[in-house]
């Protein structure tokens, strides 16, 4: 370990030179090999260094601390834990879609409980004790009008049938025969 003293220092540049009795020349500083100091050095300091021999056959001083100068003290941060907190906008997002699955489950709760006034149509093509007659009152009771108009969304024939007689504006019954869904396979 040397000791010199700051010859010269350039403050916008970074950099000086350290003469030193110990050495034949003035060896080279640079602000980077000061980075423990609490202060910028200044022309007249004391340094205690070490000598570092560069390529180019110059000298440079490492390991650099100012005489009377006290280290930085160096303070550790607590690394930041990072909260998932929920910004203005994720909330507004969870609320708008807690507010439309609300507004599906209501529609649907309505649509399931509402009926509409039932119409009736008078059936003046099958007679009293036909199978379709038969059918129709033993599961009368089960069915509502819940809107449904066409035989694909029905699940039985009677169910159909309940549809014809007492819902409004249904679609199952093209030839007007009071039969429904002749066409579909499934019944």
């Amino acid at each position: 370990m040397h000791k010199g003293q700051l010859k010269s220092w350039k403050d916008d540049k970074g950099f000086g030179f350290i003469q030193s009795s110990d050495l034949t020349q003035d060896t080279f500083i640079h602000i980077s090999s000061l980075k423990g100091m609490s202060r910028k050095p200044k022309t007249g300091d004391f340094i205690y260094f070490e000598v570092e021999k560069q390529a180019n056959g110059k000298t440079k001083a490492i390991n650099c601390r100012i005489e009377g100068v006290a280290a930085k003290t160096i303070q550790r941060h607590k690394p930041r834990i990072h909260r998932n907190t929920s910004s203005p906008k994720n909330k507004l997002v969870l609320i708008l879609m807690v507010i439309g699955i609300g507004a599906f489950a209501f529609q649907r709760l309505s649509l399931s409980t509402a009926s509409t006034p039932a119409q009736h149509i008078p059936n003046t093509t099958a007679p009293s004790g036909s199978l379709l007659n038969r059918a129709f009152s033993d599961t009368n009771s089960n069915f509502s009008c819940d809107g449904r108009q066409h035989c694909s969304q029905m699940t039985s024939r009677a169910e159909a049938v309940y549809f014809i007689k007492h819902c409004p504006n249904t679609k199952m019954d093209g030839d007007r025969d009071g039969i429904p869904c002749e066409n579909d396979s499934r019944f």
